[in-house]
């Protein structure tokens, strides 16, 4: 059986027969040769319409590597260093250590996630990440987190968290405009991503949020709760994107099409493209955490300054060669990009969490390796 009909059939399985996802977009390509595209499922189940190739998707997290790369051109530029201290431009985020000592975080704990911050703030519920709606601006949103301490002195442990709209905020400082402003001249403009931003370039494109439940996937309320395999609950406010005194989050708060996020990891796989050097983007795809401790369920991984680094893949079973980045949105999407094997691959789905975290992932990506 060829990668085509193995895709089909994991493609068939979850969105006909047990219907773990309402709709998705697989693209894969090799060597720079797309060699499998595929639509299918719904953007809207209840009202009958497809998902296409160019269905809008809230990106969540695949936001987080545009916006790296925004700093990272920023970096280039020399409008903004690596060990610059964040405070240097958001003069009201001075979060302390647990100690109760003020050490400060540089641009690069912001990208590599070893500043401390958290993803969950329940001292103040007024904080949101990205996820949840809000009319807070930058400083409204981050002068409440400032307020609370790190989980650990910067650059002394890791902590995926709202690290990258932090990151975000200093951006739009920097550039002395907004953060959509910057990524679209540093990323999505020169990549001709048309349907990227942190609004909806067209609204019947527009895919509707759905959530893990049996028998199916359910569509999002406003706010919508996901249970996490933990137990743990994700709140989603499919909404937020409409709100537009909500601030732009760099963590999660883009929209955007698989072909266009595709674009973005081919020019990175080719070594930066039109938008960063080559030099760059070995560093951002190289470990960024030296030997810092990860996750238990992150055995054989490292991170990088786009996404995790498989640097063991047995420990992390995966099929993948080593030097792999990867990483996902909680909407519903998986990203790989195999440099050594010459693969890029985008799964956008529809329906959160198991087009992130779940099963169909693992599918998608044992399927390409065969």
């Amino acid at each position: 059986m060829g990668i085509e009909a193995r895709l089909d059939a994991v493609i068939d399985r979850a969105t006909t027969e047990i219907k773990t996802i309402v709709g998705t977009v697989v693209l894969v390509a090799k060597d720079g040769r797309q060699i499998y595209a595929r639509a299918a499922g719904f953007a809207d189940r209840e009202a009958g319409i497809p998902v296409t190739e160019d269905t809008i998707f809230r990106l969540a997290s695949v936001t987080k590597p545009l916006v790296a790369a925004t700093a990272l051109a920023l970096v280039e530029r020399k409008q903004v260093s690596l060990d610059d201290r964040v405070d240097q431009y958001l003069r009201y985020f001075t979060p302390s250590s647990p100690d109760g000592i003020y050490r400060p975080i540089l641009i690069r704990q912001l990208l590599n996630h070893t500043s401390g911050l958290a993803y969950d703030y329940p001292a103040d519920s007024a904080i949101t990440t990205g996820m949840r709606n809000t009319n807070f601006d930058f400083e409204e949103n981050f002068s409440r987190v400032a307020k609370q301490p790190l989980l650990f002195a910067p650059g002394t442990g890791w902590q995926y968290s709202i690290a990258t709209d932090v990151l975000g905020a200093v951006i739009a400082n920097v550039t002395q405009g907004t953060l959509e402003a910057a990524v679209a001249r540093y990323v999505t403009g020169p990549l001709r991503m048309k349907d990227t931003a942190f609004h909806v370039t067209d609204e019947t494109r527009l895919a509707v949020a759905y959530g893990d439940a049996r028998p199916e996937p359910e569509r999002m309320a406003d706010p919508h709760k996901v249970i996490d395999t933990n137990g743990g609950g994700l709140l989603f406010s499919p909404g937020r994107i409409f709100n537009t005194k909500a601030f732009q989050s760099g963590g999660a708060g883009a929209v955007g099409t698989a072909p266009d996020f595709f674009k973005f990891l081919e020019a990175i796989r080719q070594g930066g493209g039109t938008i960063l050097r080559p030099e760059t983007v070995a560093a951002a795809l190289s470990n960024q955490i030296g030997n810092l401790a990860r996750r238990p369920l992150d055995d054989g991984q490292r991170f990088g300054f786009f996404g995790a680094i498989i640097a063991e893949p047995k420990a992390a079973a995966s099929p993948v060669a080593p030097g792999t980045v990867r990483w996902g949105g909680s909407y519903g999407h998986e990203w790989f990009v195999d440099r050594h094997n010459g693969l890029t691959v985008v799964g956008f789905t529809n329906t959160a969490l198991e087009g992130c975290t779940g099963q169909y992932t693992r599918d998608i990506r044992d399927a390409i390796y065969g």
